[in-house]
């Protein structure tokens, strides 16, 4: 659940940022009242499971990317509204809830890279390496929630919400045009491996200069005293 320990402040720049927010609070005013955040969490992971299986069964018919849209919409709905329910009741559980959501939110995104590289539309080795890039950012993410108090959900304008939302329109643009392949010099690759490349060059950049960045800062804070 997205339920940060409360000295952490949320840090969410996305681009969408303006307006779900708002959205997930109109959910949470109108959700029953059996229905607990940990519910949302497995209903989330409910929606993770559909898409790795959809993106696999594309094999038999490219008509399964609608489920997996379908499951990533499943999966942002409980992804994100579990712990703007806990606070809208204000029944959050600050460790239990930051530990049980990322925890699934890790194993998760190895679902899904590992369903996208098994369909037929991305090589199974760049959607590795984007899978590689997701958790190498998010332990920088976690890390520097610990040194920083500072946990950040967006990067570059971008959140796990609009990686979802691009996955979708790739879906639907693969559905309708097909699984058009471009030579290169270095091979044949998909849109779909195109859509991951960017999305690969983005995370280990991020990665990267983040890295280096707060090394630096770091280094800055805590210099020893010359002698």
């Amino acid at each position: 659940m997205n339920q940060e320990e409360q000295q952490h402040t949320r840090v969410n720049r996305a681009l969408l940022s303006r307006f779900e927010p708002k959205v997930l609070a109109w959910l949470a005013k109108r959700t029953p009242a059996w229905v607990t955040p940990d519910h949302l969490t497995g209903l989330g992971f409910f929606g993770t499971l559909l898409i790795g299986a959809s993106y696999i069964l594309t094999n038999q018919s490219p008509a399964f990317l609608w489920f997996a849209s379908l499951g990533l919409v499943i999966n942002w709905f409980g992804d994100s509204l579990d712990g703007t329910l806990a606070r809208f009741r204000k029944i959050e559980r600050p460790r239990y809830g930051f530990f049980v959501d990322h925890t699934v939110d890790a194993f998760g995104e190895v679902i899904i890279m590992i369903g996208i590289g098994l369909s037929p539309y991305v090589n199974f080795d760049i959607a590795l390496i984007a899978l590689i890039g997701y958790l190498l950012l998010g332990t920088l993410v976690y890390i520097l929630t610990y040194i920083r108090n500072e946990f950040r959900i967006s990067y570059a304008g971008l959140s796990p919400t609009e990686v979802r939302l691009i996955l979708i329109l790739t879906n639907v643009l693969v559905f309708f045009i097909g699984d058009v392949k471009v030579r290169t010099i270095l091979g044949t690759y998909s849109i779909y491996d195109f859509v991951l490349i960017a999305l690969i060059v983005l995370l280990f950049s991020i990665y990267i200069v983040m890295t280096y960045t707060n090394a630096v800062q770091l280094a800055k804070e805590e210099a020893l005293p010359k002698k």
